[in-house]
């Protein structure tokens, strides 16, 4: 989830605003709620089919073993693409991730963050996937290198999955997925937004051979904290698309197109599109049900508008299980 600082501090209470923005996330729940039937749908679209069902062993009574094999069931009906650098993935993934970012800010300082606020992600059940995130430590530096402030980034609490459709290579090569993530404000003064941030999304992927498309459409809305923060916030519009290609067995070099639109707020009206290039290698066979990934990428922002960064360097490590 990204969260953009707006500064200053105040205290916590909830008005009107925060109300309205409640009101308007249930009714975005509820639309998304409502994809539920895509799985009857789909066999009446042309290419599609219908969604093969999950083939799950009968239990043996090991919660372990019974537990990846449930995993194993949830993931073998899905596409087997591999997750991008920036978009979030509409595929179920066990995996523990941390990522780096060093983004150049538009006063040429620069803004480490290590972790990315990424953390672990697993299956608790069929087409369900619970991540839960590890607050990022972030540094920003001047021009000249001089740190000017360090800390904890505010907390990515959660983030659900919850798989609506979706068939493997052999049945149709795609995906369709609901989001809901939280992040809550307990980072350090000079990088917090004092407030909860809530962020529905609704994401899909369609795969030919070996060429695939992940793509990402969601809103932030902002609660809990201090009106006038959570105007200057405003509720940012997140459009990422991800065409990735598998080449040989490691290899998956892929562009981004991150975009992002703010309908209202201190940056009302503009709107900032950066493109990524990046390359993934893996998965790299470690034992068993546990593989390697590392990854690389280089955003650069392209709108004439004033961005929220300049370019950004990302690495990202992630070990499945």
């Amino acid at each position: 989830m990204k969260a953009y600082k707006n500064g200053g501090a105040g205290q916590v209470g909830r008005g009107a605003g925060s109300r309205a923005n409640i009101a308007h996330v249930a009714a975005l729940a509820v639309a998304i709620a409502g994809l539920a039937p895509l799985p009857a749908l789909a066999e009446d679209l042309p290419g599609v089919g219908g969604q093969p069902p999950l083939v799950i062993p009968p239990p043996t009574g090991n919660f372990l073993q019974d537990w990846f094999a449930m995993a194993s069931a949830t993931q073998a009906a899905q596409p087997h693409w591999m997750t991008p650098i920036v978009t979030v993935t509409p595929r179920l993934e066990q995996e523990v991730r941390f990522d780096f970012f060093s983004q150049s800010l538009n006063s040429h300082g620069r803004l480490e963050n290590y972790g990315g606020g990424k953390g672990i992600e697993f299956i608790p059940f069929e087409n369900v996937q619970v991540s839960l995130g590890i607050p990022p430590y972030l540094e920003r530096k001047s021009a000249s290198g001089q740190s000017l402030a360090e800390g904890w980034g505010d907390w990515p609490v959660f983030l659900i999955k919850y798989r609506f459709l979706s068939a493997n290579e052999d049945n149709g090569n795609y995906v369709v997925t609901g989001f809901l993530q939280l992040s809550a404000p307990t980072g350090n003064a000079a990088f917090t937004n004092h407030f909860y941030v809530v962020q529905p999304t609704i994401a899909f992927g369609k795969g030919w051979g070996d060429f695939d498309i992940q793509s990402t459409l969601s809103e932030q809305f902002p609660f809990g904290g201090v009106d006038s923060f959570e105007r200057n916030f405003g509720h940012p519009v997140f459009l990422n698309v991800a065409a990735q290609y598998h080449l040989w067995e490691f290899l998956w070099p892929e562009l981004e197109a991150n975009t992002t639109w703010w309908p209202d707020g201190s940056k009302g009206g503009k709107m900032q599109l950066l493109l990524t290039p990046g390359i993934i290698f893996g998965r790299f066979p470690i034992q068993d049900r546990i593989w390697f990934i590392v990854g690389a990428g280089y955003q650069l922002a392209v709108t004439p508008a004033e961005p929220s960064y300049r370019n950004n360097v990302i690495l990202t490590l992630r070990t499945t299980f």
